[in-house]
């Protein structure tokens, strides 16, 4: 092996002075080698490769390892060969011209096997780490990263200081640390690769510190000097008294337990004219008879003998049960249990971090999907079950724009207004219709609401079908924002944060500063004082539900470009919607995002215990949100003036 990394050295680095060679010529001194080689063969014909530096070498032993490399057997001449049907395209390894046979008569493939293309493999990986073929140097270095060895260190270092690509040669440095640090044969050297590798979080570095401290299980009378002992097992804590005894008998150290079947079994097999050990088989009806007549048995030689109690017990007090590592220098394995318990440390640091990242995220499309409801609920009192179909329906008008502009990012700049346009007139249209003929019939509010929504729901198959329809983001939300292997989010994620923080001052702007805003908060607060203050109770809430409305179709545009737009997506969040505006606080848009970011933080704590349920997670949320409201029934931020009467 010595000798396979010094020829891939010699070949990776040649002078370029060196005697101009082809490689037929170089390949035909080995021909029989090439046609039929072995694990004893394939050595010489990689160094006679390296001392003679040609062109195309990495390409023929990619080649060879596929058995595309077939010889000529007139003359001897290797191709580089892909079978067209019957017929075979030959291209010569020197010049590249390509010849076209009709059939394979005439010629016979090379055929390494299994470990003569693992050579060439490791061989091809090695020289590639210096091709000027950028693509090829990043191919070898992730053929390093997924099998690692310790004859890639040596070609690897060599190939670090002529690297002039920045991201390449960072890789390579990285990769060096991780074989330092596993394979290195200077114990100064590893211990400072580990070190070094102790902030890195990437699953590889991982790999590598969990591949140092890999550990055995032995049990010795007294454990070896040189031994370097990971644990001491204590019997009943870290292992039971049956798992150690049979440690026992599986390392020779103790004789074999004789369980109750095995007893039954050496007795019938022993039976003879119908007595076993001299004992009538009729008689053998109890416990006791049959450990009587298998002691005969063991007296006699016959079976093996019982194991007491007494015997198990002092078996085990002589022995030592402990694990040791692999490793045996316990100074590289201080490093690496140092190394796993910082990197341990940082790994939940982050996985804290991404679960913060996640739960903002949610509870940024918790508050875009219910602002809209807790303004319309707030003011008016009306429960909108029809609420997510207008959320839908501006999915499905970014959606429209998008088959009309095919700019993605130009199209999302339409679709944001329009989709505010087309659900804020259709919410105008449902109070006008229906909604301002049951107010203060809850009741009816509600099941007319419903009806609406599955009205919309079933326009919306008839238009779009039931198949989901794609909202694509632009290219420069595409991917996410990683930090590390563990805190990475998504940029449409982050999109919808930022949106959800625009509209928030947005609508604190309409609030707070605006002639609206001022008469949906006196509305809001006490209608009939605003009525007598010369404020139209009606046109307010037909405007407010209207501009509840058309955030919810701006909701849907920034949902669709995170989840499939389909005519059932308004139901997946109709019930977080109205989950939020409880727990925030109706009508309170500080109380909305409040409540958004509760429920949003507690379902990814929740899914974080049970990851692999998200359904649990929503029916726990359920729960919560039930006992929440238990104790404060107005809401986190509960709303002064008619909520307060109320």
């Amino acid at each position: 092996m010595l000798r396979l990394l010094l020829v891939c050295l010699a070949l990776c680095f040649a002078a370029p002075f060196a005697h101009a060679q082809s490689l037929q010529a170089i390949l035909q001194d080995h021909a029989e080698a090439i046609e039929s080689p072995s694990r004893r063969t394939v050595d010489a014909v990689i160094a006679s490769l390296a001392d003679a530096p040609v062109d195309g070498i990495p390409t023929f032993l990619e080649d060879w390892r596929d058995k595309n490399i077939w010889m000529r057997t007139s003359d001897g001449v290797f191709f580089s060969v892909v079978e067209d049907g019957d017929g075979l395209i030959l291209t010569d390894l020197d010049s590249g011209e390509e010849t076209t046979v009709a059939d394979d008569d005439g010629f016979s493939q090379a055929k390494p096997n299994a470990g003569v293309r693992r050579v060439i493999s490791g061989a091809l990986v090695q020289f590639l780490l210096s091709d000027p073929d950028i693509s090829r140097r990043i191919a070898a270095l992730e053929s390093i990263g997924r099998d690692p060895s310790a004859d890639q260190l040596d070609p690897l270092r060599a190939s670090i200081d002529g690297e002039p690509d920045a991201d390449v040669l960072a890789r390579k440095q990285q990769l060096e640390r991780q074989l330092t640090a596993q394979f290195g044969t200077d114990t100064d050297a590893r211990i400072a690769a580990i070190n070094d590798l102790s902030g890195d979080l990437s699953v590889e570095v991982r790999g590598v510190i969990s591949q140092i401290l890999t550990t055995r299980q032995f049990v010795a009378a007294s454990i070896p000097d040189d031994t370097n002992v990971a644990q001491i097992l204590v019997i009943d804590e870290d292992l039971t008294a049956d798992e150690a005894y049979q440690l026992l008998v599986a390392e020779g150290l103790a004789p074999a337990t004789v369980s109750t079947e095995d007893i039954v079994s050496t007795l019938t097999a022993q039976i003879a004219d119908g007595q076993v050990a001299g004992v009538a088989v009729a008689t053998l009806d109890t416990d006791a008879a049959r450990y009587a007549a298998y002691e005969t048995l063991v007296a006699n030689g016959d079976a093996a003998p019982f194991v007491s109690p007494e015997e198990r017990a002092a078996a085990l007090d002589a022995h030592t049960f402990y694990t040791a590592y692999v490793e045996p220098n316990s100074a590289i394995t201080d490093a690496a249990e140092d190394a796993q318990a910082a990197i341990s440390v940082q790994l939940g640091v982050g996985q804290t971090f991404d679960l913060t990242l996640d739960a903002l995220s949610l509870a940024s499309i918790y508050f875009l999907a219910a602002i809209g409801l807790a303004i319309t609920f707030g003011v008016m009192g009306v429960i909108n079950m029809a609420h997510g179909e207008f959320i839908m329906m501006g999915a499905y008008t970014g959606y429209v724009v998008q088959q009309i502009v095919p700019d993605y990012t130009v199209s999302i700049l339409i679709a944001l207004p329009l989709a505010f346009m087309v659900t804020f007139a259709a919410g105008v249209a449902m109070e006008r219709l229906v909604i301002r003929h049951l107010y203060h019939r809850p009741l009816e509010t509600l099941l007319a609401t419903f009806g609406i929504a599955i009205v919309l729901q079933q326009l919306a198959k008839n238009i779009f079908g039931t198949q989901a329809r794609p909202l694509t983001s632009p290219d420069w939300l595409a991917g996410a924002w990683v930090l590390n292997d563990v805190v990475q989010i998504s940029y449409i994620r982050i999109a919808i944060f930022v949106l959800a923080l625009l509209f928030l001052g947005l609508i604190l702007f309409i609030l707070k500063r605006t002639r609206l805003g001022l008469e949906v908060r006196a509305v809001t607060q006490n209608p009939g004082m605003a009525a007598s203050m010369g404020i139209n109770p009606d046109r307010i809430n037909m405007l407010t539900f209207g501009l509840g409305s058309g955030i919810a179709g701006i909701a849907g545009v920034a949902i669709g470009l995170y989840a499939k737009v389909t005519s059932e997506m308004g139901a997946d969040y109709i019930v977080q919607s109205f989950m939020t505006v409880v727990v925030g606080g109706v009508g309170n848009v500080w109380g909305t995002l409040a409540g958004a970011s509760l429920i949003g933080f507690t379902q990814k704590g929740i899914e974080w215990f049970n990851p692999s349920n998200t359904l649990a997670a929503q029916t726990y949320m359920i729960l919560f949100v039930i006992l929440f409201i238990q104790f404060r029934p107005k809401g986190i931020v509960a709303l002064k003036g008619r909520a307060a009467g109320d």
